[in-house]
């Protein structure tokens, strides 16, 4: 397949009149100032699509219910609990739902991929189903029918708490002990996995799954979120969280570091230096009051960062990447820090957090270039913010004011958003409406 674009931002910058040759989901060849016969067209700029690279599918349809100030949510391990509530009723079809529509909004934001955190396993008393991954299972339908590319990362939670501490009555959908775990990473042909948290899973069961896995298999974790967490870690092994991961001589490039809100500069540089990506979730780590991420020492040891929405309070690639720029600028009291050297701040904004899908997700995406999954974001460059702009002012006006522009969006060389809408977004949305009717009954 060929499709031609008016125009794309390429890895060595912006083309005109660019065929890309689509084969099994992938760009085989990429011509610029090409002759249109032939091709399937897309007007307007074509830029790589994002991955999210963090996602509780589930969690987009509570959206909105714990931000009422007489229900005492009033920091993150609070609102946990208000989560807790709220999944007691779910089941397969409601998660498939839920997520299918979720998945559907993230493609029409310019999402191209996903990596789903996927660690509700159990039904609501706490014992596996019948089939252990129906969960999984339901997921993968979800984005099937979305179109969207799923890295599935199943989730080994096992504790409640550092050094084993028995879960609480609201985890038991979450928990599986590591043979059981092994198991659903087969049974579901997972592309990646997860642990939960170092409070989740202890270093031997940690260590048992690493060793029976390959060692290539992308891993995620979430870590040093909250300030209470480091302080758990710091009286049960004397180290802070990312320093223990350090410590034990396991973070590899095949690691992504959810969150790592709470870094000293060493263990920023560290996780830097050891080339562990960080999923930064910038609108919900907002929303729940984490804090602040450590860019400064990060980025400047040369870091490696992408975005996810988490929580799914925002669909927006564009709201995550201005939270975090704005997070930036708030706490160094200046504009446009970028990179250093003077870049277009939102062309390096977009691209960095784009090319970041790689690692995390074990398969090459985010830049435009052959090899990589043909996941495109056309954008309507007559859209108020962006017309009349050209080159990286493109990137710029979208990330600080272009929410809207997106025309198109292409997930494995095939186009799911058409003049920006979902081309599934009825049936998904009557499914999900469905779904959220039941669960208020």
């Amino acid at each position: 397949m060929d499709i031609i674009f008016e125009q794309a931002r390429l890895p060595g910058g912006w083309a005109r009149n660019v065929r890309f040759t689509v084969e099994a989901g992938c760009i085989a060849a990429i011509t610029p100032d090409a002759d249109p016969a032939g091709c399937t067209r897309a007007a307007g700029a074509a830029i790589p699509a994002i991955t999210n690279l963090h996602s509780h599918a589930f969690q987009r349809a509570m959206a909105g219910l714990a931000e009422q100030s007489r229900a005492g949510v009033d920091d993150f391990w609070a609102w946990r609990g208000a989560m807790y509530g709220f999944l007691r009723k779910l089941t397969p079809d409601d998660v498939e739902a839920i997520a299918a529509m979720l998945y559907v909004e993230l493609l029409e934001q310019g999402y191209g991929g996903i990596v789903e955190f996927h660690y509700l396993h159990n039904d609501p008393d706490g014992r596996p189903y019948a089939d252990p991954a129906e969960m999984a299972h339901a997921i993968r339908r979800a984005a099937a029918t979305s179109g969207i590319g799923l890295t599935l990362a199943p989730v080994l939670y096992t504790s409640s708490g550092f050094g084993g501490k028995p879960a609480l009555d609201g985890q038991k959908r979450f928990l599986m002990d590591p043979d059981a775990f092994l198991r659903l990473l087969d049974d579901t042909g997972a592309e990646a996995l997860a642990f939960h948290s170092l409070r989740a899973v202890t270093p031997e069961q940690m260590a048992r799954v690493l060793e029976q896995v390959s060692p290539d298999i992308p891993i995620h974790i979430h870590v040093s979120e909250q300030t209470g967490e480091v302080d758990e870690c710091i009286a049960a092994t004397g180290r802070r969280p990312v320093e223990w991961l350090l410590d034990q001589g396991l973070l590899t490039p095949r690691w992504t570091l959810v969150h790592a809100t709470h870094m000293t500069d060493a263990e920023a540089e560290g996780a830097a230096r050891a080339g562990a990506t960080v999923a930064l979730c910038p609108s919900t780590e907002g929303n729940l009051g984490d804090g602040f991420f450590n860019a400064p020492a990060f980025l400047g040891a040369g870091g490696s960062f992408g975005i996810g929405s988490d929580s799914h309070v925002s669909t927006s690639p564009v709201e995550e990447l201005r939270w975090f720029e704005y997070g930036r600028r708030l706490q160094a009291r200046k504009r446009t820090l970028g990179a250093g050297g003077g870049e277009h701040v939102g062309a390096w904004l977009w691209l960095a957090a784009a090319a970041a899908a790689t690692r995390p997700t074990g398969r090459s995406a985010g830049l435009l270039a052959v090899g990589a999954a043909a996941d495109f974001v056309v954008l309507d460059t007559d859209h108020p913010a962006l017309t009349g702009r050209d080159g990286d002012l493109i990137l710029d006006s979208l990330v600080f004011s272009g929410q809207g522009s997106v025309r198109e969006v292409w997930a494995g060389g095939e186009r799911r958003v058409q003049n920006g809408r979902h081309i599934a977004r009825e049936a998904v949305a009557r499914a999900y409406r469905k779904t959220i009717e039941r669960l208020k009954a």
